[in-house]
C-alpha cells in the first residue's frame, strides 16, 4: 500500500451512516499530522510512561548498541493520532466505540515524521439495535517515507441514515 496508490474516497463528511460504508473500500483520509518534540514529550510525561526512549534525547545518543539513537514517539501517541486523523471519515456517526483489536506498531516514528492515515472497511453486520449497525475498520499510519507505522482493527456502533437522518442521502 502506497500513498499514491490507494483509492481515495470522499467520504469526508458527517454523513457517513451505517449504510454508507461498503467491505472492501479504502480510503485515504484528507490530513496529515508531523510529529512534534512537543506531541511526544507532553502526551508522553501525561500517561506516566517514563521509558527514557521516548524524552532523553541524551541517553539514547551515547545508548551505543542501543536499537535507536534519537528518542521515539511513543506507540500510544502515534495509534491515538491515526484513530484521530480517521475520526472524521469514520467517526461523525458512532454511537459507540466497541472494540479496538490487533494492535500493531510496525515502524518507529521519530519527531519530525508525519502520520497518513488509512481506512479499509473489514466487515459490517446488524445489531441488536434496529437502529445502528457494527462496522469493522482497520486503520493504517504510513509516515512520509510510505512505511507502515501503525496498524489497528477497531469495531463500532453506528448509526443507520433511515433512524437519524429522516432517510436523507
Amino acid at each position: 500500500m502506497t500513498v499514491e496508490t490507494i483509492n481515495t474516497a470522499a467520504l469526508t463528511s458527517a454523513s457517513n451512516y451505517y449504510e454508507d460504508f461498503k467491505a472492501g473500500d479504502v480510503w485515504r483520509h484528507a490530513r496529515g499530522k508531523t510529529m512534534t518534540e512537543m506531541d511526544n514529550v507532553l502526551l508522553t510525561n501525561l500517561v506516566l510512561n517514563t521509558a527514557e526512549g521516548h524524552f532523553n534525547e541524551d541517553r539514547m545518543q551515547k545508548a551505543g548498541g542501543g536499537i535507536f539513537s534519537q528518542r521515539v514517539v511513543f506507540g500510544g501517541i502515534n495509534l491515538s493520532f491515526v484513530i484521530g486523523l480517521a475520526a472524521q471519515d469514520t467517526g461523525e456517526q458512532v454511537l459507540a466505540e466497541l472494540e479496538m483489536d490487533k494492535v500493531r506498531l510496525r515502524h518507529p516514528v521519530f519527531h519530525g515524521d508525519t502520520l497518513y492515515a488509512f481506512t479499509e472497511v473489514m466487515e459490517k453486520s446488524e445489531s441488536d439495535r434496529p437502529d445502528a449497525g457494527r462496522v469493522r475498520f482497520r486503520h493504517y499510519g504510513i509516515n512520509q517515507d510510505e512505511k507502515l507505522c501503525v496498524e489497528a482493527e477497531r469495531l463500532v456502533l453506528i448509526k443507520k441514515r433511515a433512524a437519524w437522518a429522516g432517510g436523507r442521502a
